[in-house]
């Protein structure tokens, strides 16, 4: 598209007076018009039969059909007005409100004037209408958004750009301030912001022109009381009044930044003791290392365990421990200087950084403090509890000069504490043996495994060759490490077995077992028979048989689906004390099966007294079945003496197809063994199962 100029003489030549004007006040949506006051007739210009939404054709305008269109509440304010006219020599103006020919509603602006000739008596009444509905909507917005902005509940303020002096506030901003307007409008924002400074303004300034964005920033806020408030503040730059100013939208923060800062302490602290946690110990202990290796510092690290703790949890339940975990963290807290640092690891598991330490004396008297804090008798709920703390030291530098090693050293130092008969302490030493070291590590690592419960079961199956069906299944222990992924039984049960931790091991493979047999059963699905490892040392305790049945009856579980397996070395240990042991466990409808049987020597006599449900071949027969005489002489003499006995028999071991018709053909059906399944996860023996149900 061109645009053409034209110069004077051109547009003479082209356009006429009246059209120019005709132009112009389509341009503006103006209209004239003239009234002749001694013959009353009126003319109007072609914009205003537009503005009326009239035909010019078949319209003769007059005053009258101008009133008709008023609506009701603007007419006598009209008529007034050009009456007015006769006694008033001026251009008035006034706005009023049409319905047009369309019915649509508009609202106009009237200017009027009546000329007179030389004697003074009128002549003409001329005028112009102008529609301003848009500028009248606009209008009423502005007014209505002012109306609004004034008393929101938000503060919202405009201050001079230069002077930092109030230029405007509204009621929600004077609410907030406990000022007035007129006291707010003598002040500076300095007035009610305590700790803002010019420096700090100036930097805003210049990061809004760099960006040229709104900023939002966060401002302490002061009253006329004195007291204080949070505020998130929205600034834009704008002119107000001629005067560059910026306007500020201040919404009060304070109950956000208490949530955020409960957050922040929930994140960093521990919920039941509010001690600092581990994420936060951890970042305590590297800034003062840094700290120490700067200013040549020594501080040492103590790691603290309760000793007994496990007992008042177990027997008086987890609301008094947790009770006992915070009169105890409390007793830590006076043990230690304002300066030193307490954290809770979890568990009952404390650890304290002792900062600017110069003598090991030192450290001592804070060691036997604690201890002595730790004794005394601790009441709660009607019950008198004692305790003890075990407690483990490492020194920086002298024993590792970083976190990690730090913190191992002192736990380490702690479990030598325990096995000196706890209740005290001990500092790392250096010189273990590689062997010695890596079992105390493994000791560590597995009280932590039991603490955290790392540990998940996996499911062998049984089947029976006759039926070609699964007849059960043996549950097997796999720790999952947080590092070292999956590691098998045999690398950690023997170290279990020598610290005392197979006990709990075992309890918490027959929990995860049982209920996820009766969650099997709840589903339709048949596993058979959950056979479970169970040590004598656990059965010959007071509280194991009590344990067992509240557990059955918490988990939903029948006794008729378990089986318990012991090793036949252990049974033989106090044989009459296993008749006894055993056969409780009988009466409850527990299955029960010597395991590992044929590695030692059992008297007849005494199993014909046990309350036996199946022997267990040791896979070590089975390993050499085929090459060895003396192994095929001993599988087919105790699948012999087990049916004698009436007990069933299970082969495990079971890796090859030789070795299961040599057992189906001496009488033994019953088989576990890689030929026919590893041992799962329980996921995968639910796929299983549900095959099983589908394929019958």
């Amino acid at each position: 598209m061109s645009l053409r100029l034209y110069n004077d003489k051109e547009i003479k030549k082209q356009l006429t007076r009246e059209e120019i004007l005709k132009e112009l006040e389509a341009m503006a949506n103006i209209s004239s018009w003239e009234i002749d006051l001694i013959t009353n007739k009126s003319t109007w210009s072609d914009q205003s039969y537009k503005i009326y939404a009239l035909e010019k054709q078949t319209t003769t305008p007059s005053i009258e059909l101008f009133y008709s269109f008023l609506i009701k509440e603007d007419l006598a304010k009209a008529q007034a007005a050009f009456a007015n006219l006769l006694t008033n020599k001026k251009t008035i103006s006034f706005e009023c409100n049409i319905i047009d020919a369309n019915g649509i509603k508009k609202h106009l602006l009237m200017y009027a004037k009546i000329i007179f000739d030389k004697e003074d008596n009128p002549l003409k009444m001329i005028g112009t209408t102008q529609d301003i509905t848009e500028i009248s909507t606009l209008r009423r917005g502005l007014s209505e958004f002012s109306k609004v902005m004034h008393n929101s509940l938000n503060e919202i303020y405009i201050v001079d750009y230069n002077t930092q002096k109030y230029l405007y506030v509204n009621s929600g901003a004077c609410k907030a301030l406990g000022y007035t307007k007129k006291e707010l409008l003598k002040m500076t924002v300095y007035d009610t912001n305590p700790y803002l400074t010019l420096e700090e303004v100036t930097k805003l300034k210049k990061q809004y022109n760099q960006n040229n964005e709104v900023l939002l920033i966060r401002a302490l806020h002061q009253r006329k009381d004195k007291s204080t408030y949070h505020a998130q503040s929205y600034i834009h730059s704008i002119h107000y009044k001629d005067k560059k100013a910026y306007v500020i939208f201040d919404t009060d923060i304070t109950d956000l930044i208490k949530l955020e800062e409960k957050i922040k302490h929930q994140a960093t602290h521990d919920s039941l003791t509010s001690l600092p946690n581990r994420a936060l110990f951890n970042d305590r202990l590297s800034q003062i290392i840094k700290s120490s290796k700067r200013n040549n510092k020594n501080f040492a690290l103590l790691f603290i365990d309760l000793d007994q703790f496990k007992k008042v949890n177990d027997s008086l339940g987890h609301d008094i421990g947790d009770k006992v975990l915070k009169i105890a963290s409390s007793r830590l807290e006076r043990s230690i200087r304002v300066d030193d640092t307490l954290a809770r690891l979890g568990g009952d598991e404390f650890i304290i950084i002792l900062k600017d330490v110069i003598e090991i004396s030192d450290i001592s008297k804070v060691c036997f403090k604690i201890i002595k804090e730790i004794k005394k008798p601790i009441l709660v709920d009607g019950h008198t509890l004692y305790i003890s703390a075990s407690i483990g030291i490492s020194k920086y530098p002298k024993d590792a000069d970083n976190e990690k090693d730090l913190i191992k050293y002192a736990d380490i130092a702690m479990y030598k504490a325990k096995n000196c008969g706890r209740d005290g302490f001990e500092y790392f030493s250096t010189p273990l043996s590689s062997s010695a070291y890596k079992k105390t590590l493994l000791d560590n690592s597995l009280r932590i495994a039991v603490k955290e419960d790392q540990f998940i079961v996996y499911y062998q199956p049984q089947y029976n060759i006759g039926t070609k069906q699964i007849s059960g299944f043996e549950a097997l222990i796999r720790w999952r490490h947080p590092k070292d992924g999956l590691i098998y039984p045999a690398n950690f049960i023997p170290n279990a077995k020598e610290n005392g931790l197979i006990i709990e091991i075992d309890k918490i493979v027959m929990k995860k077992a049982m209920k996820q047999f009766s969650t099997w059963h709840k589903k339709g699905l048949n596993p058979g028979t959950l056979a479970l490892n169970l040590m004598m040392k656990q059965l010959n305790k007071d509280d194991f048989i009590p344990m067992l049945i509240q557990t059955m009856k918490d988990l939903d579980f029948n006794s008729k689906w378990l089986e318990l397996e012991v090793k036949e070395c252990q049974v033989m240990d106090n044989p009459q004390n296993s008749i006894k042991k055993l056969k409780k466990l009988s009466e409850l409808g527990v299955k029960i099966a010597i395991d590992d049987f044929g590695t030692a020597y059992s008297s007849l006599a005494y199993l014909q007294k046990l309350p036996l449900d199946k022997l267990k071949i040791d896979k070590s027969f089975i390993l050499n079945l085929l090459s060895s005489e003396d192994d095929k002489a001993v599988t087919k003499a105790i699948i012999a003496l087990a049916q004698s006995l009436n007990l069933k028999i299970v082969a495990e071991g079971v890796e090859s197809e030789s070795q299961k018709e040599f057992l189906q053909e001496n009488g033994c059906n019953d088989v576990q063994g890689f030929l026919f399944a590893k041992p799962l996860p329980a996921n995968k023996i639910t796929t299983l199962l549900y095959e099983i149900k589908e394929n019958r």
